[in-house]
């Protein structure tokens, strides 16, 4: 069969639109436009949802068309017993839960029924099932509805929620996987056993993009050197971390070296930083890219990450990356290009910042060094390519 002759459905628990949207959303909805571009017929099944902390019905249901996608909005189910979510949440989180907890946490977490109903009527008109990301119970139930023909890019993680049965039957039922990276297709294998030949990496390919740090300063009146985080703000993200040490960097050299913050989430500055983090909020892409244009590295601080598609972004900037090494994904992003380092603590933090402030030589190369690397292995001609491979195995 060729693209023209395959229907696809995309399934994501929310659609990428507007401030709150999150990593996983994007590179769900990329992958759908770029599947249209290369001749399928795309439909996307999402939820009505904006906000990934209250789950709130805020988009009215139905179907518009967005960008050649024919795009189905359905109800989150209201009555989601959410106390009982939260406890069997805090049990699997510390890693000591009963089956019965396993099971209320897929019942009470993000579900419509409307879709899965859409989905009991419809799935035989769809040739492919694409879903994701894994962490949700409307992905999970989704997912093993038809396994036979459903695609899963599950964003994966190393994290407590992984280590559940449920999601260990998903994984070895489904018909086939779209990684991100590598590390995250050798974590999959890790904790699932299933068999690597039944995946793809693929990621999501990135457009290349002008940029205008000096305008970007002259714009905020600054002439610090700053360091640069885009994103949720949340423990997981490691907001908090950053905080705390450049709090403990200015202390410690004397350093007048300031954080340009964009993204959404709750951010609690200290008295100490007052004046230092300059936090922008939600803002369009132009401004993102010149901010991190004008910034001494990009400091990606998560240690959860299953591509890092802010990281590839401040490489096509020009700018340098500290990461966290505990994280796989953007360590081994900046092992392969060249393009940034990695600390696992405070004493490093400071030796490498310390590093890229002193040597212009070495920030600039580092800067054009990660520039390279997205543009040579996240083009959208090869990206797009390995998705109709995965596609039509």
């Amino acid at each position: 069969m060729t693209p023209q002759s395959r229907h696809i459905a995309f399934i994501s628990p929310r659609f990428a639109e507007g401030p709150t949207v999150g990593g996983a959303e994007t590179l769900l909805k990329n992958l759908a436009i770029h599947a249209v571009f290369s001749g399928y017929k795309v439909t996307f099944l999402t939820t009505c949802a904006r906000n990934h902390f209250t789950w709130d019905n805020e988009l009215p249901p139905g179907s518009r068309n967005v960008q050649g996608i024919e795009v189905h909005f359905f109800p989150v189910d209201t009555d989601r017993d959410i106390p009982a979510f939260q406890r069997a949440q805090i049990s699997i989180s510390t890693g000591r839960f009963t089956p019965e907890e396993e099971i209320t946490w897929l019942k009470h977490n993000v579900n419509s029924r409307a879709l899965m109903d859409h989905l009991r009527q419809h799935g035989m008109e769809y040739d492919r099932i694409v879903t994701g990301p894994y962490l949700f119970g409307l992905i999970y139930f989704a997912s093993m509805l038809s396994p036979e023909k459903t695609i899963m890019v599950p964003c994966l993680h190393d994290e407590a929620f992984a280590r559940l049965a449920a999601f260990g039957g998903m994984f070895n039922k489904v018909r086939g996987f779209m990684f991100n990276s590598e590390q995250e297709r050798d974590l999959a294998v890790r904790l699932y056993g299933m068999k690597p030949q039944v995946s793809a990496v693929v990621g999501m390919g990135m457009d290349d993009f002008k940029s205008d740090g000096n305008s970007f300063r002259k714009r905020h009146k600054l002439s610090a050197p700053y360091l640069m985080f885009s994103g949720r703000r949340e423990p997981l993200k490691g907001t908090p971390l950053l905080l705390d040490y450049l709090e403990a960097f200015r202390d410690r050299t004397g350093r007048d070296v300031k954080l340009v913050l964009t993204g959404t989430g709750q951010c609690d500055i200290s008295s100490k930083l007052a004046g230092s983090v300059i936090d922008l909020g939600f803002v369009e892409e132009k401004e993102k890219y010149d901010a991190m244009a004008g910034a001494t590295a990009f400091c990606h601080p998560s240690v959860n990450e299953s591509f890092g598609i802010v990281l590839l972004e401040s490489w096509l900037a020009g700018t340098p990356a500290l990461v966290h090494a505990k994280s796989q994904v953007l360590k081994g992003h900046c092992l392969k290009s060249n393009g940034g380092m990695w600390f696992q603590s405070y004493p490093e933090f400071e030796e490498q910042l310390l590093l890229l402030l002193n040597n212009n030589a070495l920030r600039t190369a580092m800067g054009n060094s990660g520039r390279d690397y997205v543009l040579e292995h996240y083009s959208w001609k090869s990206i797009q390519q390995k998705m109709i491979d995965a596609l039509e195995r």
